[in-house]
């Protein structure tokens, strides 16, 4: 095993290096730029001359977008990001690295609490719709899992907020903290159920819309995994169907699952850019957003590199974790 892994991280490093170069002369080639998003009034007034324009670009190494100039830049990126310095963002004015700490933990709350409810609500309505096939039940789990997986996050959000906070008045529309709270006269538990309500809308579309990808999974699995021959023989062994379902096929049934935690890990940490932006918050899916459309290309290769990584990381524990639960899987030498 050691071995494999040895070879997974050289391999590792080789497609993070193909990523960096790829995302790099992607957002060089981009039609336009951080300074002319940001002097586009100045220029268009006359208060600032195209010369100023192209100092200011010399000063922030986007001057030479040619085929040498881009593998300059490229290069001075990978020195300071090899020695820890992913660069400072064209935005915040602050260090990337510092940056995406500090707003990466909202998105991790957001995202760990949701998959949380996705496990716990999806895995068994999957195994039970697998169980009682083509029942009320099978048609109606795989219904909600059409309309799970068809809906655009967006939509779905803009309805929670119609209902739940323009009509109902339950809940927050956006934000993180409510405008008229004073923190001086409350109780940090006051805080932070304040700050909670503002998440939950957030959940809940997130929860609603990943059950039904993942309610698909399971339900494929456990009917592939029910139609075994251990299966059958545990059945003509006079076992119990309760005993046979839930001791032999719903172990065995969890085992796929764990190659989906490859994808897990960036989507706890990465944010989820649409859902954020809808409802306000401040994670670090919403700042990418806003870093991309005015060109921050620091803090877009840092977040870029970010999730490519945990990707990475996530892939090989996957890897790793399906050879322990299953001892049919041998990793390679």
């Amino acid at each position: 095993m050691f071995k494999y892994i040895v070879k997974r991280i050289l391999l590792s490093i080789l497609i993070l290096f193909g990523v960096s170069v790829i995302i790099y002369f992607l957002l060089r080639l981009m039609p336009s730029d951080f300074l002319e998003n940001k002097f586009s009034s100045q220029l268009s007034q006359g208060t600032m001359t195209p010369e100023d324009l192209a100092a200011l670009k010399a000063l922030y190494g986007l001057d030479d977008n040619s085929f040498m100039g881009i593998v300059k830049g490229y290069i001075d990126w990978l020195k300071n990001a090899l020695s820890g310095d992913l660069g400072e963002s064209f935005i915040y004015e602050k260090p990337v690295a510092e940056v995406i700490a500090d707003k990466m933990w909202i998105s991790f709350i957001i995202s760990g609490i949701a998959l949380i409810f996705e496990f716990v609500i999806a895995i068994p309505l999957g195994v039970s719709s697998a169980v009682k096939q083509y029942s009320i039940q099978d048609y109606l789990v795989t219904i909600l899992t059409m309309i799970g997986i068809s809906f655009p996050s967006f939509f779905f959000a803009d309805i929670l907020i119609k209902v739940f906070a323009v009509e109902l008045g339950w809940l927050p529309v956006t934000g993180q903290t409510s405008a008229n709270v004073d923190i001086s006269t409350i109780s940090t538990f006051e805080y932070l159920m304040s700050n909670l309500s503002h998440l939950v809308l957030p959940m809940v579309t997130l929860v609603v819309l990943s059950i039904g990808g993942m309610m698909r999974y399971t339900r494929t699995n456990t009917l592939e995994v029910l139609n075994a021959d251990y299966i059958r023989t545990a059945r003509a062994k006079g076992l119990s169907e309760k005993k046979v379902i839930y001791k032999h096929a719903f172990r065995n049934t969890l085992i796929p699952l764990v190659t989906i935690f490859a994808g897990i890990l960036p989507s706890l940490f990465g944010g989820a850019m649409i859902v954020e932006q809808v409802f306000g918050i401040e994670g670090i899916g919403n700042i990418a957003y806003k870093a991309l459309r005015q060109g921050d290309i620091p803090f877009i290769m840092g977040y870029n590199m970010f999730l490519a990584v945990l990707t990475v990381i996530g892939t090989l524990l996957s890897d790793i974790m399906y050879a322990v639960v299953d001892p049919r899987v041998k990793l390679g030498k």
